[in-house]
């Protein structure tokens, strides 16, 4: 008596081709959200204002923390990328 539970998972798989977000049950959470999200800010966008400058401030800081992924971070923590690899340019190809 052997059961096959990978033909089950592959035809469920190949039922819902998108998941949960091509499903209308995300297009249903989607617009209620938008619908919230407006209520939202036309009912406190007066005394949210005030935050305003100090959310802007509080920006920039996060940024730098979280966008120091793309360069490798300070300090040349990534071994190697120093002053070695510096000569290994257009000049050096010349000579």
């Amino acid at each position: 008596m052997a059961h096959d539970h990978a033909s089950h998972a592959q035809s469920a798989q190949s039922e819902q081709p998108g998941g949960f977000w091509r499903s209308r049950y995300a297009l249903g959470l989607l617009v209620f959200g938008a619908v919230a999200g407006y209520f939202l800010w036309t009912e406190h966008r007066a005394h949210l204002a005030q935050w305003w400058p100090y959310a802007l401030l509080l920006a920039c800081p996060l940024m730098h923390v979280f966008m120091h992924k793309g360069h490798g971070g300070h300090g040349g923590h990534g071994g190697g990328s120093g002053v070695s690899e510096q000569g290994t340019g257009q000049d050096s190809k010349r000579s």
